[in-house]
């Protein structure tokens, strides 16, 4: 029902409108450390305009080519099969992860994106935001292995048009993780990648990475324990309800305060006993950041953009399974890569669409 209304919403006029704005992204994205060892990540999906997505399956040895406003790009060969979503048909990885147990992620990143100009000098390296997830996710197994390629320039991010996005090039910025846990944040600042440690594995959008690093300095005093009573001049002064230890936590859903609600969640979370446990909170606490429909919006040419929560993915590189959600169906959906031919000679495609189902237990009841 939503998809068709976001459909109608785009016919009436939504082209025109992006020609001078963009819709926002809300994303957000979280990494949790089980008792057993293990890692999980996921991430939110947001956007003001409908987006379509495919889950699909890169062999080893599928050819690329980058796309660059001058055209072909950059081309690399997949030494790594990967698992992930991809937008409006365009066979580019934007969140997913390999074999090794590499995940990658795009985050919108509006007004601080700074691309490379695509030159017949730079060409051959060059790729568009799009390409860049899937030739990390392809090319490397490590978050050294990528840290090493993108300080080293092996890739330049230029700002090209996506097929499907608004017609301008689309602003993002990156999550990298491993199956160590290891975590980095790639950023295109000012026409270079920064790369920042992401200990804390959160994510999500503008400003810079390092800014909302710091701005976590402001919330050091929130507390998972309840605060304790106080006594002034006599009288006793008692916590109103379960929860006080957080008071202050930022609620609403601009960038920076997800940010912080997505560190505290996850550091204060209680570690799950394995994987398939942590996967099970991974989605339970991105649920505190789902964006139901007119909540966050905005209106341009007369026509209404309302970011809303379109998919929720989880991932276990332990297991290599892929985990997802949408916003018309919340049944948890999983690709287990360990079950698929990674040398395959053809794509594998799985469209995320899906209708909720409602389960009509009356009769189970004594």
């Amino acid at each position: 029902m939503l998809r068709k209304a976001m459909k109608r919403l785009v016919a009436v006029g939504v082209a025109a409108a992006l020609a001078v704005a963009s819709p926002a992204g809300a994303c957000t994205g979280i990494m949790l450390k089980t008792a057993d060892g293990s890692i999980v990540h996921g991430r939110t999906l947001e956007f003001g305009v409908y987006i379509d997505t495919q889950i699909v399956m890169v062999p080893r040895g599928y050819a690329f080519t980058g796309d660059t406003p001058l055209g072909a790009g950059k081309t690399w060969t997949a030494k790594y099969a990967a698992v992930g979503a991809i937008a409006f048909n365009n066979v580019a990885i934007m969140d997913g992860m390999n074999e090794k147990g590499l995940a990658v992620g795009a985050f919108y990143f509006p007004s601080f994106a700074g691309y490379t100009k695509t030159t017949p000098e730079n060409r051959a390296s060059s790729m568009s935001m799009a390409d860049f997830p899937s030739w990390l996710l392809t090319s490397f197994g490590s978050v050294a292995e990528v840290r090493a390629a993108v300080e080293a320039g092996d890739a330049i991010i230029a700002p090209t048009l996506l097929k499907g996005w608004p017609p301008q090039p689309q602003p993002f910025h990156y999550v990298v993780y491993d199956a160590t846990g290891a975590s980095i944040a790639i950023e295109p600042l000012g026409g270079k990648l920064k790369i920042f440690d992401d200990p804390l594995g959160v994510m999500t959008n503008s400003p810079s990475f390092d800014w909302h690093m710091t701005n976590l300095r402001n919330y050091i005093a929130l507390n998972p324990r309840n605060v304790p009573p106080v006594t002034i001049s006599g009288q006793t002064f008692r916590q109103l309800g379960q929860g006080s230890g957080m008071l202050g936590l930022p609620g609403d859903f601009s960038p920076p305060s997800r940010f912080v609600r997505a560190a505290v969640f996850s550091a204060t979370a209680i570690p799950a006993k394995d994987a398939e446990h942590g996967i099970e909170q991974v989605f339970h606490i991105l649920n505190n950041f789902d964006i139901p429909v007119g909540v966050a919006r905005d209106v341009s040419g007369g026509v209404i953009h309302t970011d809303y929560t379109m998919l929720t993915v989880a991932r276990d590189p332990q297991a290599l399974k892929f985990y997802w959600k949408s916003y018309d169906d919340q049944s948890i959906r999983v690709v287990d890569m360990k079950k698929l031919d990674w040398n395959a000679k053809t794509l594998l495609r799985l469209s995320t669409a899906g209708k909720q189902t409602v389960l009509d237990v009356t009769r189970d009841m004594k």
